[in-house]
C-alpha cells in the first residue's frame, strides 16, 4: 500500500514537469473508449442471455438457442456499432457546424460576439482591468475566439472520439462479452456433457456482469465491487424479465390459442 502510494506521487510529479505538460498539450486530449465498451459488453450480455432466456424458458432446444443467439450476436452487434459510427459522426457534424455559425457571427457581429466574451467570463467572477484583458486575448486569436464559444456558450467539445474506433470497440466487446450466455450451450449441441446448462450460463452471465462493472469502476476511480454489483442488477432485472418473458410465451404455444 504504501509503495503504491509512492508510486503514484512519483507518477503525479513527473507528469507535471514542464516538459510533461508541454507534451501532452501538444498531443491534445486522450479519448476514453471505456463507455463504448461497457456500452457494447453489458448490451451484449444481456441481449444474449435474454435470447437464451426466452428460448430456455420456452424449452427449446439447445441447438435453436445457438443459432438465435449467434443470430443475435452479429445482427445486433453490428446495429449497435453502426447506431454509434452515426451517432458519433452527428456529433461531429454539429461541432462542424457550429463552428462554421460562430466564424459567420464573429464575421458579422464582431462587437456583439466581443459582449458575449466579457459576460461568460464576468460570470466565472473576472472584472475591471482583468476581464477586459481577457477579452482582448481571446478575441485577438480567432481560432481561440471560436472554440472559446463553442465551449462556453454552446457547451460542446471542439474535439471528439474516432467514429471508427467508438463503433469497433462496441461491436468487439458486444460479441466477445456476448459470447459468454452461449458457451454451455454451444458444449452441449456438440455432444458435451452438461446436467444443466441454462444455470450455468446464468452463472457465467452473472460474473461476465459484474467483471464489466468492475472494470469500468477502476477506470473512473469508483469502488470496484460496488460498480459491479450495480451493473450485475441492472443486467440480472433485464435476464428475469426475458425469462418471465420465454415462460410466459411456453405456456401460449401450449395452450394453442393464440396463432
Amino acid at each position: 500500500m504504501i509503495q503504491r502510494i509512492r508510486n503514484e506521487a512519483r507518477n503525479m510529479m513527473e507528469s507535471h514537469t514542464p516538459e510533461a505538460i508541454q507534451k501532452r498539450l501538444v498531443e491534445g486530449p486522450n479519448h476514453s473508449y471505456l463507455r463504448d465498451f461497457v456500452y457494447g459488453a453489458v448490451d451484449g450480455s444481456v441481449t444474449t442471455f435474454a435470447v437464451v432466456s426466452a428460448v430456455a424458458g420456452a424449452e427449446l432446444s439447445a441447438g435453436i438457442i445457438v443459432i438465435l443467439g449467434a443470430a443475435n450476436l452479429i445482427g445486433d452487434g453490428f446495429s449497435m456499432a453502426a447506431g454509434n459510427y452515426l451517432a458519433t459522426r452527428a456529433e461531429q457534424a454539429e461541432r462542424r457546424r457550429a463552428r462554421r455559425t460562430e466564424e459567420a457571427h464573429i464575421a458579422e457581429y464582431p462587437e456583439g460576439e466581443r459582449e458575449e466574451v466579457r459576460q461568460i467570463f464576468a460570470r466565472k467572477g473576472f472584472s475591471g482591468q482583468d476581464l477586459e484583458r481577457v477579452v482582448d486575448v481571446i478575441t485577438s486569436d480567432k481560432k481561440q475566439w471560436v472554440d472559446t464559444m463553442i465551449r462556453e456558450e454552446l457547451g460542446l467539445t471542439t474535439q471528439g472520439p474516432s467514429a471508427a474506433r467508438a463503433a469497433s470497440t462496441t461491436f468487439a466487446s458486444f460479441v466477445l462479452i456476448g459470447l459468454l450466455p452461449l458457451l454451455p450451450f454451444v458444449w452441449k449441441s456438440m455432444g458435451g456433457a452438461i446436467a444443466r446448462p441454462f444455470l450455468l450460463s446464468a452463472l457465467v452471465t452473472a460474473a461476465a456482469f459484474f467483471a464489466v462493472g468492475a472494470l469500468k469502476g477502476r477506470f473512473v476511480a469508483e469502488r470496484w465491487y460496488l460498480s459491479g454489483l450495480e451493473t450485475l442488477g441492472v443486467g440480472g432485472s433485464a435476464a428475469s424479465l426475458a425469462y418471465a418473458v420465454g415462460w410466459l410465451l411456453k405456456g401460449i404455444a401450449g395452450g394453442g390459442a393464440a396463432p
